[in-house]
């Protein structure tokens, strides 16, 4: 649970109960692609059983998660058969079709494919941690977090998000603590990172499983490579990327985290959820404070 995190606030003026969530949900509710459709998105139980809640509160979180299918249809397919119908109709009529009719050409492919494409689903799960006003989306791209908002803003009356910003910018950030090989209390840099070049050269280095705390890595930083990423753990229970947009990749609880003696996979579910929102409610705010604290009203 909770691979990736985007983190957003809340508006102190959004005040919905549980049920009116539910409630509003369940017009949203996943239906599989049909046969001349691309793409469905759709609210899914969380625990994963048909027909069930759409929100599921844990220890005081809400937990929702959104479905996405899209129908997998390669280009160099349609292209294909596009030019297969060019060639039919030169050879029919003696003229080679505009640029116009080539691409009403593939859209009617498109159409005829469909039904015969496969199907990828994703999941992504959604946290509501009303006290702290703060929206989590586990999303791998910005893409994929800007959609589950636009639905939310669209499904929930009142609700509005804003992208959590910080005084200090996590590149400015990342560096200083690559040149003074000093992380932020509670913090501690691994053994990844990448850096990019701000010139037109958009030079690019990165490092997997090596140390960090070497000259060259503080000469490159000096030299104008400012880091987009940085493998960092917090207080030895949480490992995570963190990235220049602020956002957390390839997040990991540690050994000794999950410690679970329950015998159902409801049990499962509840368990995970009050486990890993407890250590990312904690792990969140001393982040922020390592970033210099939150922008208010940006």
């Amino acid at each position: 649970m909770f691979k990736n995190i985007l983190m957003y606030r809340i508006d102190a003026s959004w005040s919905a109960t549980a049920a009116q969530v539910e409630e509003a949900l369940q017009a949203g509710r996943f239906v599989d692609c049909g046969a001349s459709q691309e793409k469905s998105l759709g609210w899914v139980a969380p625990r994963g059983q048909a027909n069930g809640a759409l929100l599921e509160a844990v220890a005081g979180q809400w937990i929702i998660k959104l479905m996405v299918e899209t129908k997998a249809l390669p280009a160099s397919v349609v292209n294909r058969k596009a030019q297969e119908r060019v060639a039919q109709i030169e050879a029919s009529s003696g003229r080679k079709p505009g640029k116009k009719e080539t691409r009403d050409l593939k859209d009617d492919i498109r159409l005829e494919l469909l039904p015969m494409a496969f199907t990828k689903q994703a999941s992504v799960p959604v946290w509501f941690d009303r006290e702290a006003r703060m929206l989590v989306i586990d999303a791998a791209s910005q893409a994929r977090a800007d959609e589950v908002v636009t639905l939310l803003v669209q499904a929930l009356p009142g609700l509005a998000l804003s992208l959590i910003n910080t005084q200090t910018s996590p590149a400015a950030a990342m560096a200083d603590w690559l040149v003074t090989q000093d992380a932020p209390a509670g913090f501690s840099v691994d053994r990844e990172c990448e850096l990019k070049a701000a010139d037109e050269s958009k030079a690019v280095v990165r490092y997997a499983r090596h140390r960090l705390d070497t000259q060259e890595v503080q000469q490159h930083v000096r030299e104008g490579k400012m880091p987009t990423r940085l493998a960092m753990t917090w207080n030895e229970r949480v490992s995570f990327m963190l990235t220049e947009g602020l956002q957390l990749k390839k997040v990991a609880f540690l050994d000794g985290v999950f410690e679970s003696g329950s015998t159902s996979k409801d049990d499962d579910f509840d368990a995970d959820v009050a486990i890993a929102t407890g250590e990312l409610r904690k792990l969140v705010p001393d982040l922020l404070a390592a970033l210099g604290g939150e922008m208010v009203g940006v």
